[in-house]
């Protein structure tokens, strides 16, 4: 064992939290990307919010667009246009880190533009809401049950937060902090006040990072209140349809299950409803767990981790297999065809599964956020940062491919948003400790012991499983640095200044804990190893058996027509076949798994059913990213693959 590196012995867990934008520089697989949004795509979203009739609502010197999206049909008390706030704000976020990444003088003047806009509309009282100042005045805080209004606050204001962090401007962080005192004001426990929370979670996230950002407790206080009230009895959905003349029964939805507010969140134990809106409350709960150090949401959280994971969770990281209410349905069901597996829910659960690694670095969360993030999520944005994914199938016949836009525009911002601030989930920030969540090209200058400490990373992963990490403190302090060990991986190698590391002696929850006295230029070295998985699904997943999924690194590959021809559940794989990799320049250079497969065939002629099993020839086999399917020709892809039973 290495005598400079002793086991980290147990103590007291410390909060974590993500450094801001402006501490990391991200390069290698996520550079270019970040670089396409910067340059394309954060123009791009404001391009079509505006084009959409966004900025006509929004401005008070505008003439008032009126009613443009109608009314759900069956629901008819919700239009898509009531959130376009919500759609701004992602994407002001987006340019904000956009602008941080590489300045652009005419994207900073078109944010000014629309944040002046938002400032003309503000109400003297703080208000902030373009659909019920312009579009049905008179109506605020009436239905929070279905109209957003809280959640568009809730983006409105981490378009702030972000604004301000990137480019040091005050404006919309005052705009919204007005707002968010406003709320505060309106929202809590004292008499006169409403007891209510948002149908749709996603303030409560918002206000911990005001919370952060300004250091004001009011709004981390009333992140808590939102957590805290959600499924209350007397139910506050119930008791305000009332107020508006209408049943409580009379719900398009039926339960209360759709907005998780059910049952108070303490008592949750299954993931139910909507799949976003699931993710987003138990961020928030994540959240308030680790500002207030509040043990008791611990077990509910727990619990709802380990029942999407271990039931309900696509291979991708996707989930939410149902069109109907974009959620879950029940255990085991997960359809590849028609798998929804909303790109804002991969999101969502990036964001999750960050905030559950603010009670302490533990592979579990982890290694699900590598698994959204670099599948399900990411699959959401085109190479060329142009063109959208909604939902996510895990086959398709042909007929599924990226939106320009789409009538409900929430995916375009979230999944940029996501990818340009993705620096600020590799790391954690801990009073004596930095743990490396994701690994990824880039420099970050993090805060712990005392010291200023510049981490750079050098690495070509996902492709590659070499990690070479730099440590450059300020200072000499002793303090840990936690990096994880990825659970797909069945070997990890590691050395601190050349001398080797017993890695399953610092391993604690799956992160290699490395605590001694760090000095500039001490250098630790990783070799992950990527074999190609076959992973097999659970036997209750219908869909699947005697089919496999090909993972590598954290990657999940899928077959498309484009390179293996039509018919892809034609394809079978041998069971004993080897697997090369090879770089596919026309992937951005990505890395395909190519292997000998076969290939079962029959002619138009041959009988619908037969006695005979179909003829197979050998073929071979190319397997692409999920994440870079539908970028070339369309066709058919396919993630399940058959294969040919070994035993």
């Amino acid at each position: 064992m290495n005598q400079h590196v002793p086991p980290v012995a147990a103590r007291p867990k410390a909060k974590f939290r993500p450094p801001a934008i402006q501490k990391v520089r991200v390069a290698g697989f996520f550079g270019p990307r970040i670089d396409t949004i910067a340059a394309t795509t954060a123009h791009t979203l404001l391009d079509r919010c505006i084009d959409a009739g966004m900025l006509d609502q929004v401005d008070p010197e505008r003439p008032n667009p009126g009613l443009k999206i109608p009314y759900q049909a069956g629901n008819d008390t919700v239009t898509t246009q009531m959130f376009w706030d919500s759609d701004f704000g992602k994407s002001i976020e987006t340019a904000a880190y956009a602008l941080f990444r590489k300045p652009d003088p005419a994207l900073e003047a078109r944010i000014d533009a629309v944040i002046e806009a938002y400032g003309r509309l503000q109400d003297a009282d703080g208000y902030l809401n373009s659909w019920y100042q312009r579009i049905e005045p008179g109506k605020r805080w009436t239905n929070l049950r279905d109209c957003h209004e809280l959640y568009d606050a809730g983006h409105l204001i981490e378009g702030a937060v972000a604004y301000y962090q990137a480019t040091g401007k005050r404006r919309f962080l005052d705009i919204l902090a007005r707002y968010a005192d406003h709320i505060a004001a309106v929202f809590g426990p004292k008499e006169g006040q409403k007891r209510g929370y948002c149908g749709h979670p996603e303030i409560e996230l918002a206000l911990i990072k005001l919370g952060r950002a300004t250091g004001v407790q009011r709004y981390l206080d009333l992140a808590r209140f939102f957590v805290d009230e959600r499924g209350a009895t007397p139910h506050f959905f119930d008791l305000e349809a009332q107020a508006r003349g209408s049943d409580p029964k009379d719900y398009h939805f039926g339960s209360h299950e759709y907005s998780q507010s059910h049952e108070t969140v303490r008592r949750q134990r299954q993931v139910v409803g909507h799949a976003v809106r699931a993710a987003y409350l138990y961020s928030g709960m994540a959240d308030v767990s680790t500002e207030f150090g509040d043990d008791s949401l611990r077990p509910a959280l727990e619990a709802l981790w380990a029942h999407l994971t271990e039931k309900n969770l696509y291979v991708t990281g996707g989930f939410g297999p149902s069109a109907h209410n974009e959620g879950l349905t029940f255990d085991y069901d997960l359809p590849n065809e028609t798998a929804y597996a909303e790109t804002c829910a991969a999101v969502a659960l990036v964001f999750w599964a960050n905030r559950m690694l603010g009670l302490g670095p533990d592979r579990r969360y982890g290694d699900v956020m590598e698994r959204a993030l670099y599948n399900g999520a990411l699959v959401g944005l085109s190479l060329d940062g142009t063109r959208f994914f909604y939902d996510n199938p895990l086959e398709s016949r042909g007929g599924h491919h990226r939106w320009t836009w789409h009538r409900c525009p929430c995916c375009p911002p979230n999944i940029a948003r996501l990818v340009a601030s993705v620096g600020t989930y590799a790391y954690g920030e801990a009073e004596d400790e930095i743990a490396v969540h994701l690994y990824c090209e880039s420099v970050a200058d993090l805060d712990a012991a005392g010291a200023k400490i510049r981490i750079r990373q050098e690495t070509r992963y996902p492709f590659e499983g070499r990690v070479v990490l730099t440590v450059e403190p300020d200072r000499e302090a002793d303090w840990t640095l936690s990096l994880r060990l990825p659970g797909w991986s069945p070997q990890v190698a590691a050395s601190v200044n050349g001398e080797p590391v017993d890695v399953a002696a610092h391993d604690r929850d799956g992160y290699l804990r490395l605590r001694r006295r760090w000095r500039a230029g001490d250098r630790v070295e990783l070799d992950i190893a990527m074999p190609v998985e076959r992973l097999h699904a659970h036997p209750r997943v219908g869909a699947n058996q005697g089919r496999v999924a090909l993972q590598r690194g954290p990657l999940v590959y899928c077959l498309e027509e484009a390179d293996n021809g039509a018919f892809l559940n034609a394809v079978v794989l041998k069971a004993g076949s080897r697997f090369r990799c090879e770089a596919a320049e026309d992937l951005g250079g990505a890395t395909v798994l190519v292997a000998d497969a076969a290939r079962e065939a029959a002619s138009d002629a041959a009988p619908l059913y037969a006695p005979e099993a179909p003829a197979r020839r050998d073929a071979p086999v190319r397997a692409v990213p999920y994440y870079a399917w539908d970028n070339r020709a369309e066709g058919e892809m396919l993630v399940w693959v058959r294969q040919e039973d070994a035993r």
